[in-house]
């Protein structure tokens, strides 16, 4: 009877080491990523990696999708009431994530080093009704880059200032038989046409909403889209454009396919890499044009945060993997594909060296950056959006009647 109990404390002590070695070593959190722009997804590994090596206490299993499955990934796994700790959000979804309680709030855990470290404009990421949801990490929005040895060619001295001199420029690129169709967007119907079209709205001063009420029918936001058509119809847009996610513009562009092309930070360095690129070495880029009397450039906010979910059960280890993912060392090391959150960043020659022209262009680009609509409805507002936008290029209906359905569709 000794015998036997004395082996079952023993057994039950051997089982109980097991278990504590075991959840010493693997505090296990879930992370959702994005496979697109911005950060590669052996950048995010790498970062992952030297966090884990300095915690060998937390297991972070890394999750990738593409940036269109990433909001529904994190509200359907939160539904489900498990899924992830750590997620990346866009700029636009702390509004619905704040009001449905998908995200923690992180105002208290946000030191005073955090607060005057990080650009001021990169703040307003992860920022909704005076409260902080995450950190942000990807401060990011498109600009245009050029070809430079096709604008040469073409007589062309320099890009263009307004987005009316890029409808010329690209005109005398086709009328000359460099390319047919100049000018590669991300039209495709999804996020991406938004920004694009964004950055136009910025451009031609619209708005969004006025009043809790749709205010894109008219002034810039019919400017903006009428500009789409006018420059899909006319020819000096690829007219794939309409088919065309990032990656999509990216390819078309390094090609040499394209003169000119809106899109994400990350394509600067993946263009001028010769194995990567048909172009590198011939990659210009400048802020997204203005409009005469209106603009000097224009931007669209397309930055994004990392934040810790209401259902995770180790928010502890979540913060402390968030705070390593956005500290400065970690993106300094990573500048190449996104820029960093730290204004101090900018004056390191190890982020600067090799793309200052990037930098000269987000320096303007970052400080003009215009949001999407703050709404809790924004998946409704822009899902009716972007049938306007495809509707419109196809002709199917004139750009004013298209954004007035959009309207009457938005939710608002």
């Amino acid at each position: 009877m000794l015998k036997s109990t004395r082996n079952a404390l023993l057994g039950a002590a051997l089982v109980g080491l097991s278990f504590s070695g075991q959840a010493y070593a693997e505090t296990t959190l879930n992370a959702l990523f994005m496979a697109q722009a911005a950060y590669s997804e052996a950048d995010v590994r790498a970062m992952t990696e030297a966090f884990t090596k300095a915690n060998p206490d937390v297991k972070v299993n890394l999750e990738f999708v593409p940036y269109e499955g990433l909001h529904d990934k994190t509200v359907l796994a939160q539904g489900s009431g498990g899924g992830y700790d750590v997620v990346l959000f866009d700029v636009i979804w702390p509004a619905e994530y704040a009001t449905n309680k998908v995200l923690v709030d992180v105002t208290d855990r946000i030191t005073d080093e955090m607060k005057s470290g990080v650009l001021p404009g990169a703040w307003t990421t992860v920022e909704y009704d005076g409260k902080r949801y995450g950190m942000p990490w990807i401060l990011d929005t498109k600009y245009l880059f050029y070809n430079k040895e096709i604008l040469e060619k073409a007589g062309i001295t320099a890009p263009p200032k307004t987005w009316d001199e890029l409808a010329e420029q690209a005109k005398t690129i086709k009328d000359k038989g460099l390319l047919a169709t100049p000018i590669a967007w991300s039209w495709s119907q999804a996020e991406a046409a938004i920004c694009d079209y964004t950055t136009l709205v910025s451009a031609y001063g619209g708005k969004f909403i006025e009043g809790g009420k749709p205010a894109f029918t008219a002034g810039g936001g019919l400017d903006a889209l009428n500009y789409m058509v006018s420059s899909y119809t006319s020819g000096i847009t690829n007219p794939n454009s309409k088919e065309f996610l990032e990656e999509d513009v990216r390819k078309v562009f390094q090609n040499g396919e394209a003169a000119f092309a809106l899109n994400w930070t990350y394509m600067y360095n993946l263009a001028n890499d010769p194995k990567e690129s048909k172009v590198a070495g011939k990659v210009g880029v400048v802020p997204a044009p203005g409009v005469a009397g209106k603009s000097e450039v224009s931007a669209v906010n397309g930055s994004m945060g990392l934040g810790i979910t209401s259902t995770s059960q180790h928010p502890e280890e979540a913060w402390k993997y968030i705070v390593h993912m956005t500290s400065q060392p970690t993106q300094n090391a990573y500048a190449k594909l996104s820029l960093p959150i730290w204004a101090s960043s900018y004056e390191d020659p190890n982020v600067t060296k090799g793309q200052e022209e990037m930098i000269a262009a987000a320096k303007l680009g970052l400080a003009a950056m215009y949001p999407r609509p703050t709404t809790p409805k924004y998946q409704e507002l822009s899902t009716a959006l972007q049938q306007a936008i495809q509707e419109a290029l196809l002709g199917q209906t004139s750009a004013e009647d298209a954004l007035k359905t959009a309207a009457e569709n938005s939710g608002l």
